[in-house]
């Protein structure tokens, strides 16, 4: 059973990314394919049917070989039927059926969950999570996802949306969410929402800023260039990455004060502005959280990147 492998497949709207790995984690092969949303997705399942046995030729192996693949996938995902519905962006707006489809084709047991909780698994097994029991990841990208694992196991909740931290209102009778209620920490956190915001304060802001006369001349900006703008002393940016963390410290306070996990794991792309966001998010952190949470709780960044998806995938394929 040892020399067994494990391969992980983290699904996305681009590129679908493939690794194998051993039953510890470490990764032997990667690769990956073309996202080919084209036709309502119809494309997607026989791509990384086709991938994965081109490559086992690739590299002279069977599927007796394997323990498993493990996929990591957006959209609502039932974890026992191995289906996925409403992953929007492959163009998946009806029922699809990957654990059928994929086991038909390759012969090797498949197991499925969600993409952030996979990229959660891969923290907690392989990066910033130490392997700890109680890991909570928030991804903050052009959404805001999150990931639960409490007591060593996955939380899905009764319809599969536990660890939607991106929807926890931290604004009442705020900006407009696509979800359709007001306020949610997506809409000023993410990268969208890092813009939004840096927008409005732009308009009320009467001082001199770079960032505000790049608004004011009509240029394009990004959440990158406003954590650039701020490292570099602009004092606007700074207002609204000090805005940005408290949002972000009042929904992780509320996490930490109900979860108590051992590591909150900041990752996505914003996270890429690095300590410069992680100390101020941790000082309101600690504003929000009681003494106990504040004491054991600690914030961190994820460190697997691109990886935790496939590693955390292929994590599902152990059990």
């Amino acid at each position: 059973m040892s020399d067994k492998k494990l391969m992980g497949v983290d699904l996305g709207g681009t590129t679908a990314k493939f690794a194998i790995l051993t039953l510890d984690g470490e990764i032997q092969q990667r690769w990956s394919i073309d996202t080919n949303i084209l036709d309502d997705g119809v494309h997607i399942i026989p791509d990384i049917i086709d991938s994965i046995n081109e490559h086992l030729k690739l590299y002279n192996m069977q599927p007796s070989d394997f323990q498993g693949i493990g996929m990591g996938s957006p959209g609502s995902v039932d974890v026992n039927a191995g289906t996925v519905i409403g992953a929007y962006n492959l163009n998946w707006k009806t029922l699809q059926h990957p654990k059928r489809d994929i086991e038909a084709g390759t012969g090797i047991p498949f197991a499925i969950d969600n993409d952030v909780n996979v990229a959660a698994l891969g923290e907690q097994w392989k990066g910033a999570g130490d392997a700890a029991a109680n890991v909570t990841l928030v991804a903050l990208g052009t959404g805001i996802g999150g990931g639960i694992i409490a007591d060593g196991k996955l939380l899905h909740g009764v319809a599969g949306s536990a660890g939607e931290l991106g929807h926890v209102t931290v604004e009442p009778n705020g900006y407009l969410c696509t979800c359709g209620k007001r306020g949610c920490l997506e809409t000023v956190a993410s990268a969208t929402g890092v813009v939004r915001v840096a927008r409005d304060m732009a308009e009320e802001y009467a001082g001199q800023s770079e960032l505000k006369q790049t608004l004011d001349d009509g240029d394009e900006i990004s959440s990158k260039i406003v954590f650039d703008m701020a490292k570099a002393g602009d004092k606007l940016a700074l207002m609204i990455v000090d805005k940005v963390a408290y949002y972000l410290g009042l929904g992780l306070g509320n996490v930490g004060n109900m979860l108590n996990p051992e590591y909150i794991l900041i990752g996505g792309g914003v996270s890429a502005a690095g300590d410069f966001l992680l100390t101020r998010v941790t000082d309101y952190f600690k504003q929000f959280t009681f003494p106990n949470v504040r004491e054991t709780t600690k914030l961190r960044l994820a460190t697997l990147g691109n990886t935790a998806g496939v590693i955390g995938a292929a994590s599902l394929a152990r059990k």
